[in-house]
């Protein structure tokens, strides 16, 4: 079944203090355009540089994630992602005028809660999924952690945690479905030991912490006096342990709330990945680092799955041989750069090429070392691309490339090299303009990718 791609129905507002910077905060929730992702805009910044959530630009893990592009950093985001992730939300701009994200109460919930109240807006672009079609998994030796995806018809998690302590020592948690994060993960907040509070202090961290804004988990035992001083250190009214041995400041709303806060923080981070997730993940003793090394090895392995070349069976009829081709392109002798289309969808078209000796380029490019030009190269993957638009309309139609960005040659093309061309459109055809990606093969290995935009004008009769 198709699933579309989402985003708010109206921008919201969220104002609070940054965990570990004690900053004054506010974040803009603003719905975004299909293929956008969550990226996160630095108002306060002169540039107002935008900060994709993405994976590749994690540059701490300590005490929550951090993002840096060009010297920009917005940190602690894991709960904001986890939320736009739960909600079922693709497409999210967030303004926020200060380097990291509020805590709010330690949790989802007040994300979950706004999100609920604006409204979701279903887009007209198809959602892209990661199908985790084998199993994927992470060692993470200085953490101990193990992660692991398996094939899976929906998103689901299974999360273990284990410290040494008598009070917090084996916990599980379970979500069977991402749909059922609203009611039983987004309320669960984050947990601390209390033997730890001082130290983040000392590090000047936590200077927006309060003891309502985390679970503090007492594992020793520390008598009245003590608990009357941490009480006065962050201003909160006096305190004493509870027989669970955490604090009596706030109640727990599950007794595994602290495993089911760490499958928050998971769903947060893999959302860095930067697709949605059709899969079950296995996480033992999960963290923001051992997280987002996963979320880097789901990137990766799903950039694998579409650079897959495509089958090309040789001994099967063509689609469109070169006679049929003629009668969409105007291009002939020498610049016809296609001989063979095998597949037409409505979103994709793989051509073929075989490259001889005798092209006319290799007279000049090389006489001594015959390599296939790549501008050609990119003219070849335009002419494919634009049979994928013109072999579906009705009438006479041209194509002309407007633009083309992200071109990379990354293989040498020679005589005797069979070239296959995958061009994929990145979203629906509007108004005349078509986004293509586009990506050649030799074999199993990508020559040359790009991405292309193409303009579609109607023919005039003379």
């Amino acid at each position: 079944m198709t699933v579309k791609q989402k985003t708010l129905a109206k921008s919201f507002e969220i104002k609070g203090v940054g965990l570990h910077t004690g900053v004054n905060v506010t974040m803009k929730f603003l719905p975004a355009p299909e293929n956008h992702g969550f990226k996160f805009k630095r108002v306060d910044l002169e540039t107002q540089p935008v900060i994709d959530a993405d994976v590749d630009l994690v540059i701490d893990t300590s005490r929550g994630t951090l993002l840096e592009k060009d010297g920009a950093r917005i940190g602690t985001i894991e709960h904001t992602l986890a939320a736009l992730t739960g909600m079922d939300l693709d497409n999210v701009l967030i303004e926020v005028d200060n380097e990291e994200a509020p805590i709010m109460d330690g949790s989802s919930k007040y994300f979950v809660e706004a999100i609920a109240k604006a409204g979701v807006a279903e887009q007209n672009a198809e959602r892209e999924y990661f199908e985790i079609k084998e199993k994927i998994e992470i060692y993470d030796e200085k953490s101990d952690s193990k992660i692991v995806a398996l094939p899976d018809d929906d998103y689901r998690l299974n999360i273990m945690i284990s410290f040494q302590s008598e009070v917090l020592n084996n916990q599980f948690a379970t979500l069977e479905t991402i749909r059922d994060f609203k009611s039983e993960i987004a309320n669960c907040r984050t947990f601390v030991f209390l033997h730890e509070l001082e130290i983040l202090m000392s590090q000047n961290l936590i200077k927006g912490g309060e003891l309502d804004n985390a679970i503090v988990i007492i594992d020793k035992e520390v008598g009245q006096e003590e608990l009357n001083r941490l009480a006065d250190l962050f201003k909160h009214e006096r305190v004493e342990v509870k027989p669970q041995g955490i604090l009596n400041n706030i109640d727990l709303y599950f007794d595994n709330e602290c495993a089911r806060h760490k499958l928050l923080d998971v769903i947060g981070d893999l959302a860095l990945c930067g697709k949605r997730i059709k899969g079950r993940i296995i996480a033992s003793k999960p963290g923001h680092r051992p997280n987002t090394l996963f979320a880097k090895a789901l990137k990766k392995a799903y950039q694998e799955t579409i650079d897959n070349a495509p089958d090309y069976d040789p001994n099967l009829p063509p689609l469109m041989d070169v006679n049929r081709i003629k009668e969409f392109l105007p291009h002939r002798y020498p610049f016809l750069m296609v001989d063979k289309i095998i597949s037409v969808t409505e979103d994709e078209v793989i051509g073929v090429k075989s490259v001889s000796v005798n092209e006319p380029f290799f007279q000049g490019h090389f006489p001594d070392e015959p390599v296939m030009p790549g501008v050609l190269l990119v003219e070849a993957m335009a002419q494919t691309g634009g049979l994928l638009v013109l072999s579906r309309l009705k009438g006479k139609y041209s194509t002309y490339f407007i633009r083309i960005d992200n071109v990379k040659f990354r293989k040498k093309v020679v005589p005797g090299d069979t070239l296959i061309f995958k061009l994929t459109l990145n979203s629906p055809i509007r108004r005349g303009i078509a986004n293509m990606r586009g990506v050649t093969y030799v074999g199993n290995k990508v020559v040359a990718e790009g991405e292309f935009m193409a303009q579609i004008i109607k023919q005039t009769e003379n």
